[in-house]
């Protein structure tokens, strides 16, 4: 509890709280949608916002935000028209959108960017202001999803289906995508661009097989992800290790434990 007396490891909790809600219903998204190297895709592509904002003095967040939605809307038709195309055209942008970012922060003048706070987070230094964002991003994402759960459903595990029935897939899929570029936006404060994967991805992949309903699968995910959180915020804080990689780190010991219970369960 002595980690509370401090207002930066209060930050940090609420800031991987409202993470993990986020991280928990997009990151559910994701995986039944199987996008998660899209995902890897606009993570790693927006660092091109980070090295614009630096470049040209601009706001981080408005900055990095902009160019992930243009990005991600490129993947995103992409991903609709040229399905057997999708994982090389992804995979380029993935790594010309870094490329551009890096080159941008070099040629920088007075040149003196903190890399690893953007390739692996700094929770600890995320302002009440930003909570306020992730605040409001949380409540948005929460609200569209409720309203168009019915829709993601269908289209998430039948989307011929889904098609047939008449629900606009394209518009609703190109929303998803939208959604998950703020996600990551938002998100790469907490962990980093090289880990935001591992926080969408380990808690609902642990959570799918124990749970029914895709709602379920989101509620369960978020909790699972303010577990790993508060527990990574505590092992930092206890042994002064990098949060963001600390917060991983738990998430990937659980996921290996699942897989071994799991393993073990099917033999029996």
């Amino acid at each position: 509890m002595e980690i509370l007396q401090f207002e930066f490891m209060r930050n940090a909790i609420m800031a991987g709280l409202l993470a993990s809600i986020i991280c928990g219903i997009m990151g559910t998204l994701v995986v039944v949608n199987r996008i998660v190297f899209l995902s890897g895709g606009i993570a790693h592509a927006a660092y091109g916002g980070i090295g614009m904002s630096f470049y040209f003095g601009w706001h981080y967040l408005p900055s990095t935000l902009g160019f992930s939605l243009v990005v991600s809307m490129v993947m995103a038709a992409v991903t609709m028209k040229a399905k057997h195309r999708a994982d090389t055209i992804i995979g380029v942008t993935w790594a010309v959108g870094m490329a551009f970012g890096i080159i941008l922060t070099d040629i920088t003048p007075g040149y003196n960017v903190d890399l690893m706070s953007y390739l692996f987070g700094s929770i600890l230094s995320v302002p009440k202001s930003d909570l306020w964002l992730m605040f409001v991003v949380a409540i948005i994402i929460t609200a569209l999803t409720t309203f168009y759960y019915k829709e993601l459903l269908a289209m998430s595990y039948d989307e011929e289906f889904a098609t047939i029935r008449g629900v606009p897939v394209k518009a609703i899929y190109i929303t998803l995508i939208g959604m998950l570029a703020i996600t990551i936006v938002i998100v790469i404060q907490v962990v980093g661009l090289i880990l935001i994967i591992a926080l969408l991805t380990i808690p609902p992949f642990i959570v799918e097989r124990y749970v029914s309903s895709l709602g379920g699968m989101m509620l369960w995910s978020s909790v699972a992800g303010m577990v790993f959180t508060i527990l990574g915020l505590w092992l930092s804080y206890r042994f002064d290790i990098t949060s963001g990689a600390s917060i991983i780190m738990v998430a990937g010991v659980a996921f290996f434990i699942s897989m071994m219970f799991s393993s073990i369960a099917n033999k029996n």
